[in-house]
């Protein structure tokens, strides 16, 4: 069966109790990110794009954290932030 590339995806949502970890995770790890004199817009997006965990520095276990998330959780949490 050929595959529809025209059709809508849809992608399921985080759950609330969920959102509320990836935002406590985002929150901790640009905290390490600036304690280290990181750009933490720069260096989470290199993450988000290339999936390099070497982006997240591992000081306050900040790596760690944020490999915890999905990456398409966490993008999903920056873009609902954004629109609101």
């Amino acid at each position: 069966m050929a595959e529809n590339h025209e059709a809508t995806r849809v992608i399921p949502k985080v759950d609330t109790g969920r959102r509320e970890e990836v935002h406590a995770v985002l929150m901790a790890v640009a905290t390490a990110l600036r304690e280290k004199g990181y750009n933490p817009s720069f260096n989470i997006t290199g993450y988000l794009l290339s999936g390099d965990p070497a982006y997240i520095t591992s000081h306050n276990n900040a790596r760690n954290l944020i490999r915890r998330i999905e990456r398409d959780e966490i993008i999903e949490e920056l873009l609902q932030q954004y629109l609101r």
